[in-house]
């Protein structure tokens, strides 16, 4: 009889944590509050496997291929952009948080003190590139033709007064550039692993109005599965909003 016990307990324990979920996500923020809710999900049945990935590209198609079942690292305009140039079928179960783009220099302080023929990096990928140049023309350093054009690019800039070179550098290595540039407009995760605080050190900040909202993504047909609704609820609970506030200062902002 015990025996039986014994096996019936091992059954349940096993089905318990049967429903595992590989989420593919950037180290910081995401994977933090990943990881600060892996045992929120235990108790509901669903074991959280965590795969940092650090850079823009794989997290999607690893998605797309069933070889993870979600991805926590991008903002809308980046995932639409990625679907119709890869022709792939993504959708989002959920916004998280944003993270303000800011633009860092260790040459000046303030916008102001650029000199003719700066030397600016900003993210080789369409929808961040755009960002990048959106938020310059917010600031008055060049203008566009389209303001509201999230994809962009320097042919649509239509006056630059200060002649700034643009660097276009993909979005991850765009830190270790800082000394050999005069400013750099980067990502608010990549800033926070460079050790940059976008409060206190980024020269100019997107406001908290920024449509730019990671989420987490999934195969389109999936989105309706249980363990990945509960999995978007953890992550839009109280407790991750008191965290990202607590935590990050400023830095990552609450989308939910």
């Amino acid at each position: 009889m015990k025996k039986v016990l014994g096996i019936l307990g091992l059954l349940v324990s096993a089905s318990l944590f049967a429903g595992d979920i590989k989420v593919g996500a950037s180290p910081v923020p995401h994977a933090e509050l990943l990881n600060m809710v892996k045992d929120d999900l235990k108790v509901q049945g669903v074991n959280l496997i965590v795969i940092e990935m650090t850079d823009y590209v794989t997290p999607n198609l690893a998605v797309d291929s069933k070889e993870i079942d979600a991805n926590f690292f991008q903002h809308k305009p980046y995932m639409d952009t990625f679907i119709e140039e890869k022709g792939l079928k993504l959708v989002s179960i959920g916004n998280v948080h944003v993270e303000p783009l800011g633009v860092y220099s260790k040459k000046i302080k303030s916008l102001d003190e650029l000199k003719k023929g700066a030397s600016i990096a900003i993210p080789s990928d369409p929808t961040n590139g755009g960002r990048a140049l959106i938020l310059l023309h917010n600031n008055g350093i060049i203008k566009l033709k389209d303001p509201t054009n999230l994809l962009a690019t320097e042919f649509d800039i239509i006056d630059n007064p200060k002649k700034i070179k643009f660097n276009a550098i993909e979005s991850a290595g765009i830190p270790r550039v800082l000394d050999d540039v005069d400013a750099a407009v980067i990502n608010g995760n990549y800033a926070l692993e460079a050790g940059l605080n976008p409060n206190k050190n980024a020269i100019i900040l997107e406001g908290k109005e920024s449509p730019y909202a990671n989420l987490v993504t999934v195969k389109e047909g999936r989105e309706n599965e249980e363990d990945l609704q509960k999995l978007i609820k953890a992550l839009q609970s109280e407790k991750v909003k008191t965290y990202i506030l607590e935590k990050y200062d400023g830095a990552v902002v609450p989308a939910f």
